[in-house]
C-alpha cells in the first residue's frame, strides 16, 4: 500500500480510499475471506507472501492498512512479512503489537480505523512511534512527506464528497512518473513498479461496502457488499 486517505468521526461510517503501488507483475487476489483462522475478515490477498495490504473486520467495522517505508526496505532473515499486520490489527485493535514481534522487520506505518478512532504507528525497523488522529480527513503515503503527495492532494479530499468526489479524484490523471502523483508508474532496469490496485471502503459494525479496481483511474470499479 502506498497513499491511504481516511475519513473518520464518531458516529459515522469510515470511509477509506486505498492505493496499492506494487511492482507489476506480482500476483494478488481481490478482497475476499482468504483466511480460514480469520473468518470474519474481507480483504485482498498478496499471492508471495499471502498476508494483504488492507483488511477490514466486518463485525467491528474497523480496517487495518500497511504501507511500505523506505527507512528499512529489507527485513531481517527469519523476520514476519508486513502483510501480516493488517490481519493482527483488525483482530486484536490497539493492542495488536502484543501479539508479534516487530524487530527484524522491514519498516512499514500501519493504520487503523474505526468507530473508535483513528491511529497509526510508523516504524523505521527499530523504533515504532503511535499517533492517535482526531476526527478529520487524513492523508497517508509511503513516501511520508517527502513526496509532498498530502501537500497537493489532501485538501482535494478534504472538500471532496465521498465517494463520487473521491473517485472522480483518482480518475482525473493517468499514472506518471514522479513520486508526488497521486498514481504512479516508474521503469527502471526493465521492471516497472507502478499503481496496480485501487478500493474505496465504506465500513460500519456489521457492514462493509467495497468498491474497488486494478486500473483505478480508467475503471470499471467493482462494487463488493458484505453484512
Amino acid at each position: 500500500m502506498c497513499t491511504v486517505v481516511v475519513r473518520w468521526a464518531p458516529g459515522t461510517p469510515t470511509r477509506i480510499l486505498a492505493l496499492r503501488d506494487e511492482l507489476v507483475g506480482r500476483e494478488f487476489d481481490d478482497p475476499g475471506r482468504w483466511w480460514p483462522e480469520h473468518p470474519d475478515l474481507v480483504g485482498g490477498r498478496d499471492g508471495v507472501a499471502g498476508g494483504t495490504w488492507c483488511a477490514t473486520h466486518v463485525g467491528s467495522g474497523v480496517t487495518a492498512l500497511v504501507l511500505n517505508r523506505p527507512q528499512k526496505p529489507t527485513a531481517e532473515p527469519g523476520a514476519p512479512s508486513r502483510g501480516v499486520l493488517p490481519l493482527l490489527a483488525v483482530e486484536h485493535g490497539p493492542d495488536w503489537p502484543a501479539a508479534i514481534r516487530t524487530e527484524g522487520m522491514a519498516s512499514f506505518l500501519l493504520v487503523l480505523a474505526g468507530p473508535d478512532g483513528l491511529t497509526t504507528w510508523d516504524s523505521d525497523g527499530g523504533r515504532t512511534v503511535r499517533t492517535d488522529h482526531p476526527e478529520g480527513t487524513w492523508m497517508v503515503t509511503s513516501g511520508g512527506p517527502e513526496d509532498r503527495k498530502a501537500d497537493t492532494f489532501l485538501p482535494l479530499f478534504t472538500a471532496a464528497g465521498y465517494p463520487d468526489g473521491w473517485r472522480e479524484l483518482v480518475r482525473s490523471a493517468p499514472p506518471r512518473d514522479d513520486p508526488g502523483a497521486l498514481l504512479v508508474r516508474h521503469e527502471q532496469d526493465g521492471r516497472v513498479f507502478a499503481t496496480v490496485f485501487g478500493e474505496l471502503i465504506d465500513a460500519r459494525p456489521g457492514r462493509l461496502a467495497l468498491e474497488y479496481s486494478r486500473r483505478p483511474w480508467l475503471g470499471p470499479w467493482q462494487p463488493l457488499a458484505v453484512g
